[in-house]
């Protein structure tokens, strides 16, 4: 895929973050674009944003991604209104902050619908659309949390490894299978966007000091050069697409010096966590 000009772009929580920029990104590059999110309000603005941008179509739907069964009914909707689907990002997340001991099965359950889950179901009820279309890519958003391990974030370290290799594993079936199908797994660092300000937290930990945290320390990287990044790595037809000079540096530091990072990154989270 050398262009997204006349392609049906497929954006889950395209309401806020990532997943709005990517759709105006789309946009101004001629995509037809069907965007869900579960947040109706944020939706909206993304698609009157998205309308200035001289998007050919934009089509919104309210979607929980971890429901199956409205997946299925999303997915069957989008095809035959617009007739074909090229492009999915599997983008909508939620974050959630605490040690695993205090970590309530349901609140693990929660970060695994939805950042799991969601991303599995999207995969498993578009693919058969983007294989039918002959020019289809699948982008999957996992997370530099899906490189490494990060105390506190067993939840989310979960889904994001899991993404990680469900996507590369799909990749792989679709080159012995021969569709011709892209597919991609992206893994952001510190993205500015609201994911922080609206995580959970366990008991022990404050909701706005983890925020507070986030915001100011480690989201170096703007929402808008994150999807500038993606899109140039969808049409580069890139395999794992890492966004942001942190992402980059700690793949690098995980590579260099393997399991021992999880010493320097325990030493540094405790440090952090005391301030």
């Amino acid at each position: 895929m050398k262009t997204l000009d006349g392609k049906v772009v497929v954006i889950t929580g395209a309401g806020s973050g990532i997943g709005r920029e990517l759709a105006l990104n789309a946009a101004t590059r001629g995509a037809l674009l069907a965007l869900s999110d579960i947040d109706e309000v944020g939706l909206m603005e993304t698609a009157e944003r998205a309308r200035t941008r001289m998007a050919r179509e934009v089509r919104t739907d309210k979607l929980d991604v971890s429901d199956r069964v409205a997946m299925a009914s999303y997915a069957a909707s989008v095809k035959e209104e617009l007739g074909r689907v090229n492009v999915v990002v599997n983008n909508a997340g939620v974050a959630l902050h605490g040690d695993f001991e205090e970590t309530s099965y349901e609140q693990f359950e929660w970060v695994m619908g939805i950042n799991f889950w969601g991303v599995v179901q999207g995969t498993k009820e578009f693919l058969p659309h983007l294989i039918e279309s002959g020019d289809g890519h699948l982008v999957n958003i996992s997370s530099l949390f899906g490189l490494m391990g990060m105390p506190g974030q067993s939840a989310y370290n979960a889904a994001k490894f899991g993404v990680r290799g469900f996507t590369e594993a799909v990749r792989q079936e679709m080159l012995v299978a021969g569709h011709p199908v892209q597919v991609s797994c992206v893994h952001p660092g510190g993205i500015k966007t609201a994911i922080a300000r609206n995580a959970r937290t366990t008991a022990s930990h404050d909701q706005a000091t983890v925020a507070r945290l986030f915001d100011t320390k480690l989201a170096r990287t703007s929402a808008e050069t994150a999807a500038q990044v993606i899109v140039d790595g969808i049409l580069a037809n890139k395999p794992r697409i890492v966004v942001g000079a942190d992402a980059k540096a700690l793949d690098a530091l995980v590579r260099l010096v393997g399991p021992r990072y999880q010493g320097i990154v325990a030493k540094a989270a405790a440090r952090v966590m005391t301030r």
